[in-house]
């Protein structure tokens, strides 16, 4: 492609060369640079690509672009813009040829519940018979064909190839996880989201290599309205009309008056389902069975269903496919397991996940509530404190296993656990390896028990002194139930 076509939409500042030449790829990782290549400087958290200029063009890259003009001459086109990073995206957008604006675009933001609203999103749009790509936390798909992602919001250029894919594929919709960080390292600068919606917000990924407060997480989150044509918010957060300000919003409720409410909620526990079922008023009118539990997944559906009603879809789709749906490591119940017990998977992973998931499940009233989890290694400490706590305060039993322990010391990760347990006089049995404790957790399950295996969710590896070992929680539970018969 000429590089003229693929600067077009740059706010450019300066050019030394001609850009009457022909790219032969797009890059910014220079070890992947060849022939011919564009090269865009990104300043990254680790390195610098602008100190890459030289080694690049000696490996034939014919055109940079920088946000620092160089001292010296280049034989390279030189393009100097105020940020690459915004740079990379508009490039990426015209080397696929803009792939995204021939797709319906949904993108969802919030701290919590991304993942399980995509893919209720996805579910509705397939049971209307649309070919459905998705990307996210747990990878890319394209239709039923999954592909792994580095991030839930992925770099701009793999995000436009992955538009590509999908368009050549047969795709009509898109349904992504917009992160704060995918939006703070602008790589979504340039889309336009069709449907956009805010479901909730609490403090999270606050650090020194991820966002410096809480203001400029939610700052972050906020920049995706100002892309979309269409919004949704949950009105239940205190948060959504400060997110949404300056857009008109469709709104979801199940505590007050809004374009799509719930009401009379009540959980629904059998062998088949642990979810809810619940009346809506508003954009659409009836009765809707979930398959999945908790008042928070209600909130996701609700926001699954504006979008849904706002591609045209009817109530008898929504209802067949949200009786169906289940989301692989999200209070996923383990239905092939149910004459064995009740046994939930979920991703939580940090105190205030673990606790929502723990007051979700007593609501139940199950006669033991039986929690298997353990903590990550090389993480924040306090972490490991706050899980005791949650799990002490809500728990009958913990049973404290391996997460991923990366190279941290597995004693030491159990005391500061143990420390917060015993705050609430919490019940704990230490079973070493995780696939033992399932089987442990199994054994000791009676009926009208829970038993949550929390933690790994859909992740299928344990990563233990920098070795990712295969480890399907999902699969372990499958196989020893059905060893039992």
């Amino acid at each position: 492609m000429k590089l003229s076509k693929l600067i077009q939409k740059l706010n450019i500042r300066k050019i030394c060369g001609s850009t009457d030449i022909c790219i032969s790829s797009v890059e910014y990782n220079s070890s992947n640079v060849k022939k011919g290549s564009l090269f865009v400087c990104i300043k990254g958290f680790n390195a610098d690509g602008h100190s890459y200029i030289a080694d690049v063009i000696a490996r034939g890259a014919v055109a940079v672009i920088v946000e620092d003009m160089p001292t010296e001459a280049l034989s390279a086109t030189v393009i100097c813009v105020p940020d690459t990073r915004e740079a990379l995206a508009y490039v990426s957008a015209a080397w696929f040829d803009h792939p995204a604006e021939k797709l319906t675009v949904i993108g969802l933001t919030g701290t919590k519940g991304k993942t399980t609203t995509a893919f209720m999103t996805k579910r509705i749009l397939e049971e209307a018979g649309n070919k459905v790509g998705m990307i996210g936390t747990v990878g890319a798909f394209i239709g039923d064909e999954q592909l792994e992602t580095k991030n839930t919001t992925p770099e701009s250029f793999e995000l436009h190839s992955f538009f590509r894919r999908m368009l050549d594929a047969g795709c009509t919709h898109v349904v992504m996880e917009v992160s704060s960080q995918g939006l703070k390292l602008k790589r979504t600068a340039g889309l336009t989201f069709d449907l956009g919606a805010f479901l909730n917000l609490s403090p999270d990924h606050i650090s020194p290599a991820e966002h410096k407060s809480f203001e400029e997480y939610r700052d972050c989150k906020k920049k995706m309205f100002s892309q979309t044509k269409c919004v949704i918010a949950n009105a239940d957060s205190e948060y959504w009309q400060y997110m949404t300000e300056g857009n008109e919003v469709i709104t979801v409720s199940t505590d007050k008056s809004a374009s799509l409410r719930a009401h009379n909620v009540e959980s629904v526990w059998d062998t088949a389902v642990l979810g809810s079922r619940f009346d809506v008023s508003g954009l659409y009118d009836g009765e809707i069975l979930l398959n999945m539990p908790g008042i928070f997944n209600v909130h996701n559906a609700l926001i699954a269903m504006a979008i849904a009603h706002g591609l045209g879809i009817g109530l008898e789709t929504v209802k067949s496919a949200l009786e169906k749906i289940s989301v692989k490591g999200r209070t996923q119940l383990i239905r092939e397991a149910a004459d064995t017990g009740t046994f939930i998977i979920d991703y939580a992973h940090n105190a205030l996940s673990i606790e929502a998931l723990l007051e979700m499940l007593k609501g139940y009233s199950p006669k033991r509530l039986i929690l298997v989890f353990g903590v990550g290694g090389d993480r924040a400490k306090q972490r490991r404190y706050d899980l005791g706590l949650a799990a002490g305060r809500s728990a009958d039993l913990s049973i404290l296993t391996t997460d991923n322990p990366r190279f941290d010391d597995l004693d030491t990760i159990f005391s500061q656990i143990i420390e917060g347990l015993n705050v609430y006089g919490g019940k704990y049995k230490i079973v070493l390896d995780r696939e033992d404790a399932i089987h442990y957790a199994m054994d000791i399950c009676q009926k009208d028990d829970i038993v949550a295996f929390v933690g790994k969710g859909h992740e299928e590896y344990q990563d233990i002194k920098g070795v990712k070992y295969y480890f399907s929680e999902e699969k372990i539970i499958k196989e020893y139930a059905a060893s039992k018969h």
